[in-house]
């Protein structure tokens, strides 16, 4: 008799409605894989009256997350809710209580990761979250076991696909930021409220999760540098194209060789040629650098019900294959590690090529002093574009910085602001130029 593994489903929203449809689909596909029948046997949501776009028995809906909880019939819980809680409390009380769970919730993790893992650990479960990065991607099973040998240097990212679409858009179709946000929200790639995406808290509690799992750190949503791209001007693309980049909002997390790990996210400048400056549109894709196996690219959806629930009942199966052999479920790194252990490199010590964009008064001198208070701070030019504006005495001047400091470049920037010779604040990108 196969044996079964009952499944409450906590969030019955467009990626709960996607676990359901395709667990549907491909239920005797997994069970022929596992040797085991994964079974959604409760569902609890806010709303049960609204019908969904699925097959499944209204009587086992419930507005009560603690009826699932609760039932010790239920073997795994699957969280969908989102955001730091309710979900967080139900996903430690599941796991407190020995059920497994597997979870898509990265600002869950990149705020409590540490601590739920510490709750799996006592209450002899597992915590899975491979849909919690990359949608289908299957990232984070490749760090956990494909790539567990390599001593990781650099994990590198598109992460979100509203900011991927905005950027890629803004480049080919030379269009304003707000003008391809809106045509995005029309589309639906971007919520009514874009925040969470175009300030790129997204990317960087996604880029948490992986600097967590890459380097055996507890690292967090707050300790990664976040800047968005709403300061994008459709000017910079042109300029970017010029010199032959790309733009993409990344999210890097990168060691050093004290083991000192630096976590950011920003829009960034890409040579043509790298493997991410050619990801367009609303796809994602992840760069993985080994000391052993060098550089992997992992491609794919980064969103949508299809492609999060298949991550999510990737989960679910290995859950399955385990508890028919009569394992404990468990594969991830990260559970082991101490709750606060963390040696992370501050972003002023960040060292890299620069772009910098200043609009200026076009007027005599004013490249003289830019340059004097670039190399006042140790910092040389590589290339420089100005450009004038027809009909104004204003000027844009573009400059490309060899490798410099974080902290000079800051430095140099203040200075400038104290000469009375830009327009607005100085507009900054950094290069990535080994991606």
């Amino acid at each position: 008799m196969t044996q079964q593994l009952n499944i409450g489903l906590i969030g019955f929203g467009n990626i709960g409605t996607g676990v359901v449809n395709a667990l549907a689909r491909n239920a005797e596909l997994l069970t022929e894989r596992t040797g085991v029948q994964a079974r959604i046997t409760r569902i609890a949501d806010v709303d049960i009256v609204r019908a969904r776009e699925a097959k499944y028995d209204p009587t086992i809906l419930t507005s009560d997350a603690n009826e699932l909880l609760n039932d010790p019939d239920i073997h795994v819980i699957i969280e969908l809710v989102g955001g730091l809680e309710p979900a967080r409390t139900f996903v430690e009380k599941a796991l407190r209580s020995g059920k497994h769970v597997v979870t898509a919730n990265k600002a869950m993790l990149a705020t409590f990761g540490a601590e739920l893992f510490a709750a799996a650990e006592e209450g002899n479960a597992a915590l899975f979250f491979e849909a919690s990065v990359g949608g289908g991607i299957p990232i984070i099973r490749a760090l956990e076991l494909g790539l567990t040998a390599n001593r990781v240097r650099t994990v590198a990212g598109i992460l979100n696909g509203t900011c991927n679409y905005i950027l890629t858009h803004m480049a080919s179709q030379h269009k304003a930021f707000d003008t391809m946000l809106a045509e995005a929200q029309a589309h639906g790639y971007a919520e009514p409220d874009p925040t969470y995406d175009i300030e790129g808290y997204d990317t960087a509690h996604k880029t948490a999760v992986l600097a967590s799992l890459a380097f055996g750190h507890d690292i967090r949503f707050t300790d990664v540098f976040v800047e968005g791209i709403t300061r994008m001007k459709q000017v910079d693309f042109e300029y970017a194209a010029e010199l032959g980049f790309a733009i993409k909002l990344l999210g890097i997390a990168k060691a050093d060789d004290s083991g000192r790990v630096e976590v950011r996210v920003h829009p960034t400048l890409l040579p043509k040629q790298s493997l991410l400056a050619g990801v367009d549109g609303v796809f994602n894709a992840v760069m993985v650098e080994g000391d052993l196996v060098g550089k992997t690219l992992f491609y794919g959806r980064g969103a949508g019900a299809d492609p999060t629930a298949s991550a999510v009942l990737s989960d679910v199966a290995a859950i399955a294959a385990a508890v028919g052999q009569g394992r404990t479920p468990g594969e991830h790194r990260l559970r082991v590690k101490k709750t606060g252990a963390k040696n992370l490199r501050p972003v002023s010590e960040l060292e890299t090529a620069y772009y910098l964009r200043f609009a200026v008064a076009d007027q005599p001198g004013v490249m003289a002093k830019l340059s004097g208070a670039l190399g006042d701070h140790n910092i040389s030019i590589r290339s420089m574009i100005q450009r004038g504006s027809a009909g104004t005495p204003a000027a844009d001047v573009i400059i490309v910085t060899h490798k410099a400091v974080e902290h000079d470049v800051q430095a140099a920037l203040a200075d400038t602001a104290k000469m009375g010779i830009t327009r607005e604040e100085p507009f900054i990108l950094r290069v990535e130029e080994d991606l």
